[in-house]
């Protein structure tokens, strides 16, 4: 959505914990006034502000970060050499591979669990555990058009942002819970994660 009016992706800026930022030089690059632009992209949905920086960059906060899960496509770049022993959390192979191992089940278990596939509210993903893997996966537009986009150490970030996000905010129902959005959208931020992540379905 971004991209296609700014012409390339924006980059993804702070934390997301409390507002999802991305940072354009758009207007820059391809010498259109950054006024412009800017007008331009808040007509967009989704688009909370967009503010133009005194060195006309464009500062953009968008309503529902959760949104961008639906544009996350398959990673087609060659496994990192990592080993795959041991499986200890020193060896980023491991992280990697059991953050994906982690995604695969959850959507094993949702299915058992009757976590319903339909229904995906984006704006659901908007606790910080959650936000802080959305801030990760944001990058993968850039990082796709880099010359030099440092997959491994990508990886990596994603996979411990994902683990910390398992631990701290389950993506099935616990106990007695009910199944409801809330997990359908957990569960397909999953999915995402394993589209992006390589490794097994189990480990």
């Amino acid at each position: 959505m971004l991209a296609g009016i700014l012409g390339e992706p924006p980059v993804p800026e702070g934390t997301w914990e409390r507002e999802a930022v991305y940072v354009s030089a758009a207007a820059l690059r391809r010498g259109v006034p950054a006024e412009e632009l800017a007008a331009r992209v808040r007509e967009l949905d989704g688009v909370a502000s967009v503010e133009v920086r005194p060195n006309g960059f464009l500062r953009i906060a968008v309503t529902v970060p959760g949104e961008l899960v639906e544009s996350v496509g398959p990673l087609d770049v060659p496994e990192p050499g990592w080993p795959d022993f041991p499986r200890t959390w020193d060896n980023p192979g491991f992280v990697v591979r059991y953050a994906h191992a982690r995604a695969c089940a959850v959507r094993r278990w949702a299915r058992d669990l009757g976590v319903p596939e339909r229904g995906f509210r984006p704006e659901l993903l908007d606790d910080p555990p959650h936000r802080a893997v959305l801030r990760v996966l944001a990058e993968l537009p850039g990082r796709r058009r880099s010359r030099d986009p440092g997959w491994e150490s990508y990886l990596l970030r994603l996979a411990l942002a994902y683990h910390d996000a398992c631990e701290r905010v389950p993506a099935v129902p616990v106990g007695d819970e009910e199944p409801g959005p809330v997990h359908t959208a957990r569960v397909r931020l999953a999915q995402a994660v394993a589209t992006v992540l390589p490794g097994p379905e189990r480990l």
